[in-house]
């Protein structure tokens, strides 16, 4: 049984990523699910999968529900579709849409091929996730442990402090013929 290692990039920011393993006879419903899983966005609203090819253009659409619209080849269905049927070649690519009215966007490229799954693993797994996702409905969702995590790692550490750089308000508390003293201080010598 092969096991298929996608790399899921966010359309906006190529370094936003999660790294998704699925058996090849899972469907693309199942694949669908792990990537909103691993985004952590909820499962209200209509996708669509579409395979593509090295230039990212659009093929065949892989839907999760029918659509009123007229269709050059009637569409896959996600919950009958095995991803494994849909492989052409060792580097396939799909486009995964989300939310239609919000137009979320991923590219989904297969990345490995494993002959022999993990028994410690649950398929689908997500089992790499890079950069932080995008927040679903605004900043509402990042409002957690996540945001101070990324305040702490970019706070200035005490030794900065001394090397000129002051704490919020300090530049108050500077008296003017201060500020020109230590611009002369640091001007470079005259000729």
């Amino acid at each position: 049984m092969a096991i298929l290692k996608f790399r899921i990039y966010w359309e906006e920011d190529e370094g936003i990523y999660r790294n998704i393993v699925i058996k090849h006879q899972q469907t693309f419903l199942e694949l669908h699910d792990s990537i909103l899983n691993s985004y952590e966005f909820d499962n209200k609203h209509d996708a669509t999968f579409y395979k593509s090819n090295d230039a990212w253009q659009r093929g065949r659409e892989i839907t999760k529900e029918k659509y009123a619209k007229a269709y050059k080849a009637e569409p896959l269905m996600m919950s009958e579709a095995s991803i494994g049927s849909q492989i052409a070649d060792p580097n396939q690519k799909f486009i995964f849409q989300y939310d239609f009215a919000k137009n979320w966007t991923f590219m989904v490229e297969l990345i490995g091929v494993e002959k022999e799954e993990d028994k410690k693993i649950e398929y689908p797994a997500c089992i790499r996730k890079e950069g932080l996702a995008p927040s679903q409905y605004g900043t509402k969702g990042i409002i957690d442990s996540r945001l101070a995590e990324m305040e702490e790692k970019y706070d200035l550490q005490p030794d900065a402090l001394r090397d000129g750089y002051g704490e919020e308000g300090d530049e108050d508390d500077m008296d003017v013929s201060d500020a020109d003293d230590s611009v002369a201080d640091d001007a470079p010598d005259a000729f």
